[in-house]
C-alpha cells in the first residue's frame, strides 16, 4: 500500500464515521496511511480506541463553523500536517431536514429561508472546500475528491417532484462539480471529482423516511463506506466529473 493521506470533511456524519473506521482498519495501523478528519464536533474521535492509535495515523481538525475563513484556516492546517500526498478527500456535508424544516411536499411549502439554509449546507459549503483545497492539490499526486450528493439531484431522473430545496441544492452541486471538472482538466489534471449518491442509509438524515424504503434498500453506514472506498479505488482520472451511486453505476445528470 502506498503512502497516502486521506481527508474526511464533515466527519461527524454516520457515513463519515464509518469511512474513518474503515480507512483505519484497512491501514492495519501501519504507518503508510494518515487520516485527517475535520468537524465541528469531534467527540466520536476522542474515544479510547482512537486515542490508542499512533499519533501519525489519525489527526483531527476542529472548526467552529463552515464560514470560508474557517475553511481557509482548516485547509492551511491540512497542508501543514499532511505527511504524504493527499490521495482522497471526502466532503460529507448534507442537510435534508431538522427541527425547523422538512422537505416540501407541495409548492406552497417552499420557504426562502429553508431553501437558503439547505443550499448553504449542501452546495455552498462543499464548493468553498473545493475552492480552498485546489491550490494545495494542484501539480501534486493524483487525488480523488468525493462530494456527497443524491440521486434526487438528477434533473433528468426527476419523476416524483417535491423536495424542492433539497433537489435543487444537489442539482446545483452537480452543476458546480461539472464546471469545476472542466476547469481542472486544464489546470489540475491530477484531480478527479466524484458526485456520490450513497443510497438510503440508516442515519438520522433518512430516519423519518425509512418506512417507504423497499426491502433490502436501507443500507448500513458500514456497507456504504466499504462500497465507496472500493468505487474510489477503481475510478480513473479522466478530466471529467462522475455522478455515481453506491454500486458504482453512473446516474444521469
Amino acid at each position: 500500500m502506498k503512502n497516502q493521506t486521506i481527508v474526511i470533511i464533515g466527519a461527524n456524519s454516520e457515513i463519515a464515521k464509518a469511512l474513518s473506521l474503515q480507512v483505519i482498519a484497512d491501514a492495519k495501523n501501519n504507518d503508510n496511511t494518515q487520516l485527517i478528519v475535520i468537524s465541528r464536533e469531534l467527540e466520536f474521535y476522542q474515544q479510547e480506541s482512537f486515542l490508542q492509535l499512533p499519533s501519525a495515523c489519525l489527526n483531527t481538525i476542529n472548526v467552529n463553523s463552515y464560514e470560508e475563513s474557517e475553511i481557509n484556516l482548516a485547509v492551511k492546517k491540512i497542508d501543514l500536517i499532511a505527511m504524504f500526498e493527499i490521495t482522497q478527500i471526502y466532503i460529507c456535508h448534507g442537510l435534508l431536514h431538522n427541527e425547523q424544516l422538512q422537505p416540501e411536499k407541495r409548492l406552497e411549502d417552499f420557504s426562502p429561508e429553508a431553501f437558503t439554509k439547505i443550499l448553504t449546507v449542501n452546495t455552498i459549503t462543499p464548493m468553498l472546500w473545493l475552492k480552498n483545497l485546489t491550490p494545495i492539490l494542484s501539480d501534486k499526486g493524483d487525488c480523488k475528491i468525493v462530494v456527497f450528493t443524491a440521486r434526487v439531484g438528477s434533473i433528468s431522473d426527476n419523476r416524483l417532484g417535491g423536495w424542492y430545496s433539497y433537489r435543487s441544492s444537489k442539482a446545483a452541486m452537480n452543476m458546480l462539480l461539472t464546471s469545476t471538472a472542466v476547469e481542472l482538466a486544464r489546470r489540475a489534471k491530477n484531480i478527479k471529482l466524484i458526485s456520490f449518491h450513497p443510497g438510503t442509509t440508516d442515519s438520522p438524515l433518512s430516519k423519518p423516511f425509512q418506512k417507504n424504503v423497499p426491502k433490502g434498500k436501507l443500507f448500513t453506514s458500514q456497507f456504504v463506506a466499504k462500497q465507496l472506498l472500493n468505487i474510489v479505488e477503481h475510478t480513473q482520472l479522466d478530466g471529467k466529473a462522475s455522478y455515481l451511486d453506491w454500486e458504482g453505476k453512473s446516474i444521469p445528470w
